[in-house]
């Protein structure tokens, strides 16, 4: 059995005590109000930046939020490198609110500008409709790079589990002319592998904040009809080739049902001749960097990021 690093071990011990019932246990609603209950009490206060702002795109289910920040000590109307970023919570938790302070601190470590995307969520929104929102995101980003003094030649993506399946997707769909290609993609705690067949499956049960039963619960809302998760839209694991794609980090934690399918992606990425880093923690838990009032490494794997970022970049 893996140790567990102190900081998720406590936070485990808070989650007990307060009692709080397992996403899976829950509706969909209650679950979205029950995540942004406990914001507060896991994520720091967030940084300030240079501008935040919320636009609204034509998307492909109609309107479709984003929300654009610009890192601190950035100069208004510097066309700045960005990351377009894709929040996680198993396509069904989470929005804008759940991943802002996240998304302040890449833009200040990396000095670039985040675009956000509020893409639709299961199970009233059902898969591709997630995938087919962070396309559009790209999209868009792109083209109107002049307009929201992006650098159209330094655009990235990025994201949180499902959002790290969402920033796998666009990268494949860049390379593949669906979209404008990223330069760089950063996936964090990825899930590739919506099959749901590697061992963490099996191993992950109990005492973590992601157990293997709560992301049943959230792929079966995504793709109820089983067979879509062997589309490489919802299972960027079993496309027929990653080769082309953009350089990446991708960072898996080792008490995570995720975490096989996540080293594997980095594998696949290197055997086929993508540029990969990859950062296991087997001491962490997925989830670390929205919990970084109780989980301190999230700063560091935000630090990496960022630089890794502004290398390729530069």
């Amino acid at each position: 059995m893996r140790a567990m690093h102190p900081d998720p071990a406590g936070l485990m011990a808070l989650i007990r005590a307060a009692g709080r019932p397992p996403f899976e246990t829950l509706s969909p609603v209650e679950a979205r109000s029950a995540y942004a209950a406990s914001r507060n009490v896991v994520q720091l206060e967030p940084q300030e930046v240079a501008e935040c702002r919320d636009l609204t795109i034509d998307g492909p289910g109609g309107a479709l939020p984003l929300r654009l920040y610009r890192g601190a000590g950035t100069t208004a109307g510097t066309p700045l490198p960005c990351l377009v970023f894709y929040h996680g919570g198993g396509w069904v938790i989470g929005d804008l609110e759940s991943h802002d302070a996240l998304c302040r601190a890449l833009a200040n470590a990396a000095g670039c500008a985040v675009v956000a995307v509020d893409y639709r969520l299961a199970p009233e929104h059902r898969f591709p409709a997630a995938a087919l929102d962070a396309q559009a995101a790209m999209t868009f980003v792109a083209r109107e790079a002049a307009g929201l003094a992006i650098d159209p030649s330094r655009i990235a993506v990025g994201g949180d589990s499902a959002g790290g399946n969402l920033a796998a997707v666009v990268a494949l769909m860049g390379r593949d002319g669906m979209c404008p290609a990223p330069m760089f993609q950063v996936l964090f705690y990825p899930a590739v592998d919506l099959a749901m067949t590697s061992d963490g499956y099996a191993l992950i049960t109990e005492g973590v904040p992601l157990t293997s039963g709560t992301m049943r619960w959230f792929v079966e809302h995504y793709t109820p009809d089983a067979k879509d998760r062997l589309d490489w839209r919802a299972s960027p694991l079993r496309a027929a080739s990653l080769a082309g794609v953009a350089p990446a980090l991708v960072v898996t934690a080792g008490h995570d049902p995720l975490c096989d399918e996540g080293q594997a992606y980095a594998r696949r990425l290197e055997q086929e001749g993508v540029r990969v880093t990859a950062l296991h923690l087997a001491d962490q838990v997925h989830g670390l960097l929205t919990m970084n009032r109780v989980i301190a490494a999230g700063g560091p794997v935000i630090a990496l990021a960022a630089a890794m970022l502004r290398d390729g970049w530069r």
